[in-house]
């Protein structure tokens, strides 16, 4: 089941960070299907995270997406190089976002090993933000475009990840927001165990 948009728009971005692992993110871009289930991701807080983009209401070009309604997509450029992607959540003009950091691929893996420029599909191939979004094929043009009625979609497929199965911790790569930087609000899965459909968009 697609996602809907009152997923996206819940009030607590940390709530739907943690919610966010084991399902599954998908993309058909130019006919070329992938998907993966996440398995990590990283709650950003808007106006009151010193660590967010939008930290006092910054609000420029770039930032643009987060500032609009939940369900849709934020993909940035990080340090020139990495295409980075956030699910953009709560209501209008409230700029909370969940950066997906790491995935388990489902389907499309000899794709995703083509994009990567990789050989073996190993732990790597998804494991870190911009791993995961060059994998499946996610870039800048994409910011902004909905999760709910386009070619990148998130599904709910039932998996179940406890919170035994869950370790919470602070951010990576976020020294300068100070104490904000230790926020318990990145999220893992250790493990997940999928029987259900690839992607039931394609079914």
């Amino acid at each position: 089941m697609i996602l809907s948009t009152t997923f996206y728009t819940q009030k607590d971005v940390v709530n739907v960070a943690r919610d966010l692992l084991g399902k599954v993110l998908c993309t058909d871009l130019s006919g070329e299907f992938t998907t993966a289930i996440i398995v990590e991701t990283e709650a950003y807080e808007g106006v009151t995270d010193k660590a967010s983009h939008a930290f006092g209401g910054r609000r420029t070009k770039r930032t643009e997406p987060m500032f609009g309604p939940g369900g849709r997509a934020y993909v940035y450029l990080c340090y020139g190089i990495h295409h980075l992607f956030n699910v953009v959540t709560n209501t209008d003009g409230t700029p909370h976002a969940v950066l997906i950091r790491a995935g388990q691929p489902l389907s499309g893996i000899d794709l995703m090993l083509q994009r990567r420029s990789k050989s073996n599909a190993d732990k790597t191939l998804l494991a870190g933000p911009g791993s995961l979004a060059k994998a499946l094929g996610i870039t800048t043009e994409h910011t902004g475009v909905s999760l709910v009625d386009s070619h990148i979609w998130i599904e709910d497929q039932g998996i179940e990840v406890g919170d035994d199965a869950v370790i919470a911790g602070p951010r990576i790569g976020v020294d300068y927001a100070g104490d904000d930087a230790q926020r318990p609000y990145r999220f893992r899965a250790n493990s997940l165990n999928h029987q259900g459909p690839i992607c039931s968009k394609n079914q």
